[in-house]
């Protein structure tokens, strides 16, 4: 009978949680509606910020290639592909039931999958065509394939890539020559079999932390090894007589220098077939610190210059026939005659990555025409990426990627904003009024395209052109719209053999793009050096710019933050190493007594000179330490002091590999602070700080000392356990 009072169970009533227990699912509670709330945000953030998952796609991919070069050791690289798997996964169950954050899933789970693929990818690559380089220098007497021959006559000599048997290591190596043109040989070309005697050296790693790594190219290459000709070469077996791609482009350079002589013809050669070996170092040398170099690399300028001039070219013939035009889209046609010529020009130049991914590029854009759709758009950029980082994955980190994509993303973003479309809007005005509005384009232009491209120039080279936007203001329009036409119009008519005048105007606009160059080079202040920027400098330079530029509306002004002020901040209060050590332990620069550079041995290698001064943030001839007041210098040592936030270190160097008593040795080292050699040195050398000799230098590769806080940076920090690097091997 029912009275109402509900049944107690003979257990003494219904358990009860502990507090403890409540408290954690109070705890679990609070958290999940955080947790919510802030998708709720991110998802109304996506909304409004006009979210585009392509181009953050791309920039995913990219992350995940980044990663793999950036972290040491293949646990790591396993660790990150696991990390963006479970965030994959875990965004795709844990807001499944939510139909609103649908946007937010998606975004998660195929940003996390590109991640993953980027690392992937490059992973793969380098497994697939990376070339263990030798172990040690060799002289080798080998038999040999000719697989590239590079002309270099501004340097005196010819580069040949060679593929041979090594009996030694029982397996295949690719390598590459120098032969001086002296040696040169008819019949030294693709396809031809030799036998020479060659010095061969491993590929080298960065002479000093943020230098240029060789290795690192040379691995993704194939190399094991580069080295010079000793002697001459025997031809076993000439290069076939039909020629190649290569050979025709060697051709046409050699055609168009006979055709126009001095500088503006091997400017000339470079445009028409991509051939640069000619140009002398001081017009490369003008063109680098004018901020013009990019007008010498086939690049985006030239494949775009050459497919719009086909296109229009066909458009405009093609229209002359109503009755192919009345039958024939014309647009759809032009385009594909377009694409041809670009593909011709891209494998005419070499077919190089840098050009390739131009004409990947362009051919985007003539699609996007064809089908009437907008053809510079943020999409675009990001299919084209990811198609070049697809086959060449190791391309992120070189400067030639990242400056052909920054340069294109600046002037998409620039060019697809309301106010400049506002600006270049069609109205009825006077073609003065016009040229102006385009000129003022022009300029505004160039100053993006030079801000964006500065972090990556002083990263990568440690040196930036200040007046680059000025000379390229000038010089883009003389070569597209001059020069460039000048060239092809010369080639047509050599046909009938009446291109002399058309080569001597071509000539007289390169003259004056020369002379823009060396003008502008010339003028004080027109180059600032900076010591090595930070990886964190740069991650900041990198994460602002592309908020900048992915996001629309208020929210890419966040942007500015990172990219402005915490990245210049760094920059500037970033410090010049106190002194530099080579890999090899042979040259020493200490900065900091002066403007002008302190080094151990007066070298004339300009690459070695070059690399201390950069890196060390310095101009001018450096000092050779010997001719220094205050240094105490004999044949086998040099001893200086210098000062730092009023602190003494007494420096120790070797210019010799003489041998010396030890006992004399091990005195003066205890009265160093740093000692530094190009060999072994007795364990009874103990400096007060650090002993820089051939066995630490073998692991650690270059070093930079920072002297007001002793720390030390060196080259082995930044290559982990990547295959191309073989410092630490004991």
């Amino acid at each position: 009978m029912a009275t109402g009072v509900p049944e107690v169970p003979l257990g003494g009533g219904p358990e009860r949680p502990d507090a403890a227990v409540q408290r954690n699912w109070r705890s679990a509670a609070r958290l999940s509606s955080v947790a919510e709330r802030l998708a709720d945000r991110a998802e109304a953030f996506l909304g409004a910020a006009g979210f585009d998952r392509g181009p953050w796609l791309a920039v995913a991919f990219a992350a995940g290639v980044a990663a793999w070069f950036l972290l040491s050791a293949p646990w790591q690289w396993i660790g990150a592909m696991a990390a963006g798997a479970f965030l994959a996964l875990a965004a795709a169950s844990i807001w499944r039931e939510r139909k609103d954050w649908a946007g937010l899933r998606l975004a998660a789970v195929s940003l996390a999958i590109m991640f993953v693929a980027g690392i992937c990818v490059v992973w793969l690559r380098s497994e697939m065509v990376g070339a263990q380089p030798l172990d040690r220098p060799r002289v080798e007497r080998i038999e040999a394939r000719v697989l590239d021959r590079i002309e270099q006559p501004a340097e005196g000599r010819v580069r040949i890539v060679l593929a041979y048997r090594d009996a030694e290591a029982a397996m295949a190596r690719k390598v590459r020559v120098n032969v001086p043109l002296a040696d040169d040989v008819p019949g030294l070309g693709e396809g031809a079999m030799v036998r020479l005697r060659a010095r061969l050296m491993p590929p080298s790693p960065p002479m000093l932390p943020g230098g240029y790594d060789f290795a690192r190219a040379a691995w993704f290459q194939g190399l094991s090894a580069t080295g010079s000709l000793i002697g001459s070469i025997e031809i076993v077996e000439p290069a076939p007589a039909g020629g190649t791609l290569a050979g025709v482009q060697r051709r046409l350079a050699a055609h168009v220098r006979s055709s126009l002589g001095g500088s503006p013809g091997t400017i000339a050669a470079a445009f028409a077939s991509g051939d640069r070996g000619a140009i002398a170092q001081a017009d490369e040398d003008a063109m680098r610190d004018a901020g013009l170099t990019h007008l010498l690399a086939i690049s985006g300028l030239h494949v775009s210059a050459v497919i719009a001039a086909a296109y229009v070219l066909a458009i405009k013939l093609l229209a002359l026939w109503p009755w192919f035009a009345l039958r024939v889209r014309l647009p759809l046609l032009a385009a594909a005659i377009g694409a041809a010529a670009g593909v011709a020009y891209t494998l005419l130049t070499g077919a190089q990555v840098p050009t390739v991914r131009s004409c990947i590029g362009a051919l985007l854009v003539l699609i996007a025409l064809a089908l009437g759709r907008e053809p510079l758009s943020l999409r675009m950029v990001a299919v084209a990426a990811i198609c070049v980082l697809l086959l060449w994955p190791e391309a992120l980190v070189g400067p030639s990627f990242q400056m052909s994509f920054a340069a294109v993303l600046a002037i998409v973003v620039l060019h697809t904003s309301a106010p400049v479309k506002a600006f270049l809007a069609p109205r009825e005005e006077g073609w003065i009024a016009w040229f102006a509005r385009r000129t003022a384009m022009l300029l505004v232009t160039g100053l993006v395209i030079e801000i964006a491209l500065m972090p990556i120039v002083l990263f990568h080279f440690h040196r930036a052109g200040v007046y680059g936007a000025l000379a390229n203001m000038v010089a883009i329009p003389l070569v597209t719209f001059a020069s460039m036409p000048l060239i092809a119009l010369a080639l047509a008519l050599d046909t009938v053999g009446a291109g002399a005048p058309a080569w001597w105007l071509a000539g007289k606009s390169l003259d004056l793009l020369l002379a823009i160059a060396h003008f502008t080079a010339g003028q004080p202040g027109a180059v600032k050096l900076a010591p090595q920027m930070g990886l964190g400098t740069m991650a900041l330079f990198i994460a602002g710019g592309l908020w900048l530029a992915l996001w629309r509306g208020r929210a890419r002004l966040l942007g500015l933050v990172p990219a402005t002020i915490a990245a210049f901040l760094l920059i500037a209060a970033t410090p010049a190493p106190d002194v530099l050590i080579s890999s090899d332990g042979r040259h020493v620069g200490i900065a900091g007594e002066g403007d002008r550079l302190l080094i151990l041995r007066d070298t004339r290698s300009a690459y070695t000179r070059d690399n201390l001064l950069e890196l060390a943030g310095l101009e001018g001839e450096p000092v050779p330490i010997a001719q220094w007041p205050g240094a105490r210098c004999s044949r086998d040592f040099c001893v200086l002091t210098i000062r730092r936030d009023g602190r003494r270190w007494t420096l120790l160097m070797a210019r010799s590999r003489a041998l010396v008593e030890e006992r004399a040795l091990a005195a003066a080292c205890d009265r160093a602070d740093i000692v530094v050699a190009n060999r072994f040195l007795p364990q009874s050398c103990r400096p007060r700080w650090l002993k820089a000799d051939r066995r630490l230098l073998e692991r650690t590769g270059g070093l930079a000392l920072h002297l007001d806080r002793p720390r030390m940076v060196s080259v082995a920090e930044s290559q982990g356990q990547h295959g191309w690097w073989r410092g630490g091997d004991d």
